[in-house]
């Protein structure tokens, strides 16, 4: 059976074995793409945030990249349940930080309203003593 030449390189079929369907590689690859793209524009920016292709290749195209990429076995594929189990834990643990936020920030203002609270009580027994003193 002769094969076709393609222009694609690495070829589709191997890719196909590294995800679980057309879709998967798609959105794969394009994912890493997008994150390849916002690494080389950042880099005058000296950012330093974004992960750098890990292959190297003689492409300068994104997508060309992260096929390579996927190729190599250097970016996987992630089953969507376990990305979002990561997601929620992100979630919670983003929670748990903001409510102790929220609660040393209600601690500070409660601190303040007791001290308010206890000036006020003190001028109102300054004012009340000046009344009696007056009142004699």
């Amino acid at each position: 059976m002769a094969t076709e030449d393609t222009m694609m390189n690495p070829r589709i079929e191997s890719l196909m074995k590294r995800t679980a369907s057309k879709f998967g590689l798609v959105t794969l690859s394009a994912r890493r793409a997008r994150e390849i793209n916002s690494y080389f524009n950042q880099l005058g920016e000296g950012l330093g945030t974004m992960v750098p292709p890990q292959v190297s290749s003689t492409s300068r195209k994104p997508l060309s990249i992260s096929f390579e990429e996927i190729a190599a076995d250097k970016i996987l594929s992630v089953p969507l349940s376990v990305y979002e189990e990561l997601e929620a834990e992100l979630d919670e643990e983003m929670l748990d930080a903001v409510a102790d936020d929220v609660v040393s920030e209600l601690e500070v203002v409660e601190e303040a309203v007791v001290v308010e609270a206890a000036e006020v009580v003190a001028e109102a027994a300054e004012v009340a003593a000046e009344a009696e003193v007056a009142a004699e």
